[in-house]
């Protein structure tokens, strides 16, 4: 603002000392007046421009500060395009509804993308792993040992913290294999299961006529418990808390993501039931969000008992934590809850079946594998069945998630828990001569340097390559590019880095998990491993409430 105005009174001296100029050569006085009234109409016209610009900033904050949806109602001084002509570009199902457009973001274009039907595969090895639960000590107390039989539903450990929550067999079958790690921690908790699945019956529960009480003690003692999870700190839910609002995401942006349509078709019913468990466990609303930019699934769109809101948006608008913070975000004392679409259909088939039914949909994406495809397993499958002669080659990198946020895993090894994509990329061992200078392969990149925005379709077959080693923290604005939430995020790094606890908690970290700051890892400059660093600031804070 104030360099504007020392140009704007540069123009004005300028203007002074040319008039003054032309007025002392003959034959030029009226070409200077004219001259001058010009510029002087020029200036006025910016300085106008200007004051205009600065109300409507203003005008747009103070909209914000009241609650005034801005992406909603148009609060500008000046009319949209659409509202002059009379046109909307929104499609017939969003008419009526309520959408959040977010500005900002960046979708990731991948090859590899799962597609068709969904085929019945066979594993029989499963596993459950302590450490996809966060918080848990490294040692949970197992109830089960090496050759004992198990039935799906049946306990296997609990954590020594919070022994009333039960984590259960997926699938029903005999313990072969409990894997640990240094100091003697568990990593797996290893299952062949039977070719048959049987499972543990749990008795009938009548929702409506029972209490919130008898509801937690039921959900805690079938393992459907584990299915939620809270927030801040993204934990397992905690069986004394009930929390302000649940959050459910019905559509995941992340790269070469599963569509959520093909994981609910054919268990809508279970996804309906599970709404309506959820409604019993909080005082506040259970909120869907839709996606915008696709046609949901009539399981998400007739869903019944919910407050239904769609997200218009590039990646990460199907991330939960995005949904929240632009409907109700999380301030310091809140505690909320949230579960992804899969999570819901095995709470509404406990209630509908009686049992634990941990089978899900799981992608099989990326463009190393022969033949991109969706699958039908359970929790925790092993990852080498999975892609069992599915592999173009052996120079590859296997993540259990999405590129951003998933964690790698050697064949050998299992699905998390709560992930339903296994992602297949070529690994990227290799140097690139000149690469930083001359940049000619095509490559994901929000950066102009790559002809990447002329051609937004554009799909990319990447590696792991980060085209670079860990530098110095440089300011710069790719990450406000990419963060369509109201935080900032180099500033909350720092106070990470510095242990400054008042500060990480003033610049919103309550409201984050390590997904949330993914796609900010991906354009930063710097190369820092920010999900890394958000999560030791958010055990930095769990430690000190």
């Amino acid at each position: 603002m104030k360099k504007l105005g020392i140009k704007i009174s540069l123009v004005f001296i300028w203007v002074s000392l040319a008039n003054q100029a032309f007025a002392q050569t003959p034959g030029l006085l009226d070409g200077a007046n004219w001259i001058t009234y010009a510029i002087i109409g020029l200036v006025g016209f910016i300085a106008l421009f200007f004051v205009i610009q600065v109300a409507d900033s203003f005008l747009a904050m103070q909209a914000k500060t009241v609650g005034v949806d801005t992406e909603a109602v148009n609060v500008s001084i000046f009319p949209k395009w659409n509202e002059i002509v009379g046109t909307s570009n929104q499609p017939s199902f969003l008419k009526g509804q309520e959408v959040k457009k977010l500005r900002k973001g960046h979708d990731i274009l991948l090859e590899g993308e799962a597609k068709g039907v969904v085929q019945n595969i066979s594993v029989r090895s499963f596993a459950v792993q302590p450490q996809n639960f966060i918080g848990m000590s490294p040692i949970p107390k197992l109830v089960v040992e090496i050759g004992q039989k198990v039935q799906a539903g049946e306990e296997l450990f609990f954590d020594k913290k919070r022994p009333e929550i039960k984590y259960v067999a997926p699938v029903s079958g005999e313990i072969v294999a409990i894997n640990r790690a240094a100091k003697r921690a568990i990593n797996e908790v290893v299952i062949l299961s039977d070719a048959e699945i049987t499972y543990k019956v749990f008795p009938a529960f009548d929702l409506e006529n029972s209490s919130r009480e008898e509801l937690v003690h039921y959900l805690l003692e079938s393992g459907a418990w584990t299915m939620l999870r809270q927030r801040p700190f993204d934990l397992v839910a905690e069986s004394d808390v009930v929390p302000r609002d649940i959050f459910i995401s019905t559509f995941d942006s992340a790269p070469l993501a599963p569509d959520s349509n093909v994981l609910v078709a054919g268990r809508e019913k279970s996804f309906q039931k599970g709404l309506d468990v959820l409604n019993k466990l909080t005082n506040g609303k259970v909120y869907l969000g839709l996606n915008g930019r696709q046609l949901p699934s009539p399981a998400f769109r007739d869903a019944q008992g919910v407050e239904k809101v769609y997200f218009k948006g590039k990646h990460p608008a199907g991330n939960v934590g995005v949904q929240i913070h632009h409907i109700k975000p999380i301030s310091a004392k809140d505690k909320v809850w949230t579960l992804d679409v899969q999570g819901v259909i095995t709470l509404g088939a406990l209630f509908l079946e009686n049992r634990f039914d941990a089978s899900r949909i799981v992608a099989l994406t990326g463009a190393e594998l022969k033949e991109p495809k969706y699958v039908k397993t359970y929790i925790g499958a092993n990852i080498s069945e999975l892609l069992k002669d599915n592999l173009a080659n052996d120079h590859i990198r296997i993540i259990s998630g999405d590129v951003l946020s998933g964690k790698q895993k050697s064949e050998k090894q299992f699905l998390n828990y709560y992930d339903d994509q296994v992602t297949v990329i070529e690994e990227g061992d290799d140097y690139e001569l000149f690469g930083w200078l001359l940049p000619l392969a095509p490559r994901p990149s929000i950066s102009n340097t790559f002809p990447n925005f002329l051609f937004p379709e554009q799909k990319f077959k990447a590696n792991t390559n980060t085209h670079g080693e860990k530098r110095a923290f440089v300011v710069t604005t790719d990450y406000e590019q990419v963060m369509p939430m109201d935080i900032l995020v180099q500033p909350l790094m720092k106070a990470i880095m510095t242990n400054d606890l008042e500060r990480m908690e003033g610049l919103g970290l309550l409201e984050l998990t390590e997904e949330d700051v993914a796609l900010c890892e991906f354009v930063c400059t710097s190369k820092m491993p920010l999900q890394q660093l958000l999560r030791e600031g958010l055990e930095a804070i769990r430690e000190q409430s």
